[in-house]
């Protein structure tokens, strides 16, 4: 492998750090790089082409208070596929928050588990001017632009899909919402659009939108809730996008003053908003379900007069040991999966009666769910899931599941290594939903190494067909994508 470092960013945390989130797998990285000639076990498949990026959170310097995963800055991974070679680069992405810590070298904004009063500097986002958007949660490519997103609605960063130069922030020819952008926007690779929602803690406290293929914003509308809410994912269909109204929400108490607390409120159902892709707030249709709260999606789809959404039902979306000590019904006291007890879940909403039905699809803990892109919003077979480590929040293992058989394919890796949100890319010329590979980053904590892993996608549980070694043992993080050498 032959590698250039650039010049090395501005941190000040503990070598001999023993934060949970600042150390082991999610050890900060403070090195961006570009490297090529890779060292390859295996052989690169020629028919695979394009670039697979994964966005982390990366700490820098000491918080103010206290420190959670979410708070670091957003650090990208791209590797890309051309003709059996790979190339990889990671860069941060240059926010506004990030640039101003590099210039104080120090922490100036307030994590979301503290009192924004608490910051030393001005975010200039309004009513929540002091939380800090790291732009460190999701990406996407539309429109030949990476975009780099924050889960509490904040800019949507682009950054150049081959160089990850940072190009600034998304404009909307003057458009942009002044609410920002959710993590989560979703790509119809049919159409082009980009769908995209956001929520706040003032009336109408959600919007949905949608970007056309050339970047120009053609809908944006009102969906009005019943109060403040933590919508984390949307769904769409052919003709419908789907956003939600669970159960989960920030606490009036604490938001008087000046706090920001969520409660799950149990007493409350489940709703699902059905929106016409271009229509209105008087068009939305609402269904009810059982009370839960969901973080992502698999996919959704029209089959006759229903709709079919598929994402992963938490039964206990609160801590429950502290639920039964003190009677308070609090979400985000734990990032344990497992604890949550997120599982596969499907729930058919009739177009025709209005009535909801659901139903649970697997008994095994699972999150971070991928599909292949082609299939989004219409009929899919298969999911990419990952089992999730006890008492942490990162992903140990992978699972093929077959949502027409109920089968899962299981694919596990030795204590101590831990995977990405793993990304299916369609094989040029793909003929099948499964025929192309799986990709995914690994952080092998015990041998201090990081790898790309790219498997067969018709038979994961072969094992992998390719190992592309990184330069570096890359950060936990959250979400990735896969994006076609056509889309660059």
């Amino acid at each position: 492998m032959k590698y250039e470092i650039r010049e090395p960013i501005n941190h000040s945390l503990p070598s001999d750090d023993v934060h949970p989130y600042r150390s082991g797998v999610w050890r900060p990285q403070f090195c961006e790089y570009d490297a090529w000639d890779m060292d390859i076990t295996g052989k690169i498949p020629d028919d695979l082409n394009g670039v697979y990026l994964r966005n982390t959170e990366t700490a820098l310097f000491e918080p103010i208070r206290r420190y959670h995963p979410f708070d670091g800055d957003g650090m990208l991974h791209a590797i890309s596929f051309e003709a059996g070679a790979a190339r990889y680069r990671n860069r941060f992405v240059q926010t506004e928050a990030f640039l101003a810590e590099q210039g104080a070298k120090q922490s100036l904004y307030a994590g979301i588990t503290e009192h924004p009063g608490i910051a030393l500097a001005d975010a200039g986002w309004g009513a929540r001017t002091m939380l800090k958007d790291n732009a460190s949660t999701d990406v996407v490519v539309h429109n030949g632009l990476v975009l780099a997103s924050f889960y509490q609605c904040g800019e949507l960063y682009q950054l150049d899909p081959r160089t990850l130069e940072t190009l600034g922030k998304s404009d909307w020819n003057g458009r942009f919402p002044v609410e920002g952008v959710s993590a989560h926007q979703k790509l119809d690779e049919h159409t082009g659009e980009l769908l995209f929602f956001n929520y706040s803690t003032k009336e109408p406290y959600m919007h949905y939108g949608v970007l056309g293929a050339d970047g120009a914003l053609s809908s944006y509308i009102d969906v009005p809730l019943p109060g403040p809410r933590l919508p984390h994912d949307i769904a769409f269909t052919k003709h419908w996008t789907i956003v939600n109204d669970l159960p989960l929400g920030w606490d009036p108490e604490a938001l008087a003053a000046g706090q920001y607390s969520n409660r799950f409120y149990r007493e409350l159902p489940s709703r699902f908003g059905l929106v016409p892709r271009h229509g209105g707030t008087e068009d939305i249709r609402w269904f009810e379900a059982s009370p839960t709260f969901v973080l992502h999606w698999i996919n959704a789809y029209e089959d006759g007069d229903e709709v079919v959404l598929d994402g992963f039902y938490q039964h206990y979306p609160t801590a429950r040991g502290v639920q039964r000590r003190q009677g308070v019904h609090k979400g985000f006291e734990t990032l344990d999966m497992n604890v949550l007890e997120a599982r596969a879940h499907r729930w058919r909403f009739n177009l025709v009666n209005g009535t909801t039905t659901e139903e649970q699809l697997s008994e095994r803990c699972a999150e971070f769910p991928m599909i292949n892109g082609r299939y989004a919003g219409r009929k899919h077979r298969y999911a990419y899931e990952c089992t999730c480590a006890p008492e942490l929040f990162a992903l140990n293992g992978l699972i093929k599941h077959d949502m027409d058989s109920g089968t899962e394919e299981l694919v596990e890796f030795e204590d101590g290594v831990f995977i990405s949100e793993t990304v299916m890319a369609p094989r040029d010329n793909a003929t099948a939903e499964d025929d192309g590979y799986l990709l995914t980053f690994t952080s092998d904590v015990p041998n201090d190494l990081s790898e790309c892993l790219i498997f067969e996608a018709a038979s994961p549980g072969d094992g992998p067909i390719a190992r592309v070694r990184l330069p570096e043992r890359i950060c936990s993080g959250t979400h990735a994508t896969w994006a076609p050498a056509t889309s660059l």
